[in-house]
This record gives C-alpha cells, structure tokens and sequence, in this order.
C-alpha cells in the first residue's frame, strides 16, 4: 500500500456559505478554520491547500459566552516604545464584526506562506449580504 499526496491539480474548490447568526464565536472558528484547512476531505495534505472557500454572513450577530464581551482584550502593538493598543471584544463586536471572526480563524491556521494563503479564502461580512453570488455557494450548518 502507498500512501498518496494530494497536487495542487488535483484538488477541487467549492464555496460555502455559513450564517454565524447566534453561533458561538470558538466553535463556529474551529469549522471554519478545519474547511479553509481542507481536513473534510479524505485528500487532506498538511503542505497543500486542499481547502475550500467560504463565505460568512450575519458576523454582527455572533455570540460570546461568559463575561468575554468586556473581558475579552485584543492586543496590537506599533513597534515603538509604549505603542501597545487595547480593544474589548464588545468595542471590537460594534465597531468591525468582521474582525473578530477574522482573528479567531486566523489563529487556528499555520503561521506559515500556507497559512497566509489559505487565511485568503475567507470573506466575512457584517450583514446578510455579500458579493460572491456569482460562484453559488452552497449553505452549511455549522
């Protein structure tokens, strides 16, 4: 018995559509993150992107457990002395809903050239509406 590699000709792409109204933050991170990665199909190779496209709506919507609304802080840092900013979930939730999928998904992918091109095929959007009709994606409970 061999064991085969997936080629980047050989994997096929689909779009998804996923609606993150009244889901929870992590565990709709974590499917997302294991379908951008490709670990659903049975052609998975971690040096390949054999993931899927998808698309998340309502990101306004998603939901927090526990007291992480206020107790939750994003951190960025400017390189300099002191450049160190703060930002509470809740601030972050009102302000860029978008982001705060973004960053759970992201810190579930590699940290690697991989990692930065798979984190590409992530659209999130605010609301109920997106621009990717045309490839037809297809819903998924999540």
């Amino acid at each position: 018995m061999k064991t085969s590699h997936a080629r980047k000709e050989d994997v096929e792409k689909r779009w998804y559509l996923i609606d993150a109204e009244g889901k929870v933050l992590g565990r709709l991170a974590t499917e997302v993150a294991k379908i951008l990665r490709g670990k659903h199909k049975p052609i998975f190779s971690p040096h390949v992107d054999t993931g899927d496209f998808i698309v998340v709506v309502n990101a306004e919507r998603i939901k927090l457990t526990g007291d992480k609304l206020k107790g939750k802080i994003y951190y960025s840092h400017s390189g300099y002395p002191g450049g160190i900013k703060g930002i509470t979930a809740e601030k972050l939730l009102s302000t860029k809903p978008e982001q705060l999928i973004k960053r759970a998904v992201k810190g579930m992918l590699p940290k690697n050239r991989l990692g930065r091109k798979i984190f590409k095929k992530l659209k999130v959007y605010a609301g109920s509406d997106h621009p990717h009709e045309a490839q037809h994606p297809e819903p998924l409970e999540v």
